[in-house]
């Protein structure tokens, strides 16, 4: 069983991204809401409009939620006449840009406002906000750390600096952001995936723990925090807590298919066979692709470990494989066949297989040794020759090739295969073999 197990860890147990980090997730946000509601200005503490500007931002206010291209034409009538227009008017006039898709004008003018009347808060907001959604993430951190020196206290403004920071990967800044954002909004599920991305890369994973778990009480049908959550236990070595998770997710329909492989392979790497089996064919019900790579793996691996019966209970799962599956799946068959010395019947699956896949060099490989374990030398010589010549497996059929020769007392050919082995591929019990085997060839050879 330990054998098996040392199998499951190193082949079975893909341990899945904690965090996401170098692509999280970005927070649910309505960038054109967070510009419609600064049209209102700010009194004492912002530019003001002139009265002619004031009058017609009265008339096209409300036009800026229903009809930004109209609200555009209507503001831009404005000629600008002394000195241009005000910084008020040109932080509406960016507004209305932005809501008609018009970025680079709005960007323009936000800047022109913020470079005129360097206080005015909303517009360096406003600012960091379009930087955000085109991620310009550097932009929008100076923006929106401005926001935050000159007063700016909503949490949105906190947690966009935070995903930010973390986009660019200051996580220690981010960390602090996020945690300001959840002191003004502590329901938000954005700002505690974005904190829970940040604990888990700084492996504080008591507060990470905490964090999920109100996650998924908060968002039960939410697959990845079920995820996440798995893999913060299997990252402080809770197996079977992890394991009896997945379950539970599995168990309420939540479980996706990430879920279930990771599921499958805590099964199998815990022995229990019957379970991976089940689990893994749940896999495959829900992504024929990932599910039948899965079992054909697990297929292998029992095989290598001994495990025929459940090995066949594996191969039995997939009674109708992919196009793509079709090949390893006949080798997993040929294997298995190998694995109980049927060597007729192996070589039958191997057949069908090469009929497939002609130069497919691990089935030829595979027959060889069919014939080589009967001791039919010249027809597995000729299986091992036709597996030489395809680059992916020339070095094993190098090896092949050169006990045959070995045992045939042909040592000169058996250092020529032995040498074209180690030129591939450098190893040290090859070395001693390829001296040993020196030492038996003529001198006059």
């Amino acid at each position: 069983m330990k054998r098996l197990a040392c199998l499951f860890l190193s082949g079975l147990l893909p341990i899945a991204a904690l965090s996401a980090a170098d692509d999280p997730r970005p927070p649910k946000l309505d960038p054109k809401r967070i510009i419609n509601e600064s049209n209102s200005f700010l009194k004492e503490r912002e530019p003001e409009m002139n009265a002619e500007e004031y009058a017609l931002y009265e008339k096209v206010v409300t036009l800026l939620e229903t009809n930004s291209a109209l609200a555009v034409r209507l503001l831009e009538g404005m000629g600008g006449e002394d000195g241009g227009p005000s910084p008020a008017f040109e932080f509406i006039l960016g507004n209305a840009y932005y809501a008609a898709g018009q970025t680079d004008e709005a960007e323009a003018r936000y800047q022109s406002a913020v470079k005129r009347y360097p206080t005015f808060l909303r517009a360096w907001n406003n600012l960091g906000v379009l930087y955000y959604t085109n991620d310009r993430f550097a932009d929008a951190i100076r923006c929106f750390s401005k926001s935050v020196v000159l007063g700016d206290r909503d949490p949105t403004t906190f947690g966009l600096l935070g995903y930010s920071l973390e986009k660019s990967g200051n996580n220690v800044s981010a960390e602090m952001a996020y945690m300001q954002a959840l002191g003004g909004d502590p329901d938000s599920a954005d700002w505690k995936e974005g904190l829970l991305r940040i604990c888990v890369q700084s492996r504080q994973f008591v507060r990470a723990e905490s964090l999920v778990r109100d996650l998924i009480r908060t968002q039960p049908k939410e697959t990845r925090f079920w995820l996440s959550y798995a893999n913060i236990l299997l990252s402080d070595n809770r197996k079977l807590k992890a394991m009896a998770l997945l379950e539970t997710a599995a168990d309420s329909g939540v479980a996706g298919p990430d879920e279930l492989v990771l599921l499958a392979d805590l099964h199998a790497e815990q022995g229990l066979i019957p379970e991976a089996l089940a689990t893994y064919a749940k896999v495959f019900a829900a992504s024929p692709p990932i599910g039948e790579k899965k079992l054909l793996h697990f297929a292998q691996t029992l095989i290598a470990g001994g495990r025929l019966s459940e090995a066949e209970a594996a191969l039995a799962a997939l009674s109708a494989p992919t196009s793509e599956g079709r090949v390893p799946y006949l080798q997993a068959k040929a294997d298995l066949a190998a694995a109980r010395k049927q060597w007729k019947a192996a070589r039958a699956e191997l057949d069908t297989l090469l009929q497939l896949a002609p130069l497919d060099g691990l089935a030829l490989l595979s027959l060889g040794r069919t014939y080589a374990a009967e001791e039919d030398l010249a027809r597995a010589t000729l299986a091992f020759e036709a597996a030489y010549r395809i680059p992916a497996s020339t070095y094993r059929a190098s090896l092949e090739l050169a006990n045959i020769e070995i045992r045939n007392r042909h040592y000169a050919r058996g250092v020529e295969y032995l040498e074209k082995a180690l030129s591939l591929e450098k190893s040290d019990a090859v070395e001693d073999y390829l001296a040993r085997i020196r030492t038996l060839v003529p001198k006059d050879s």
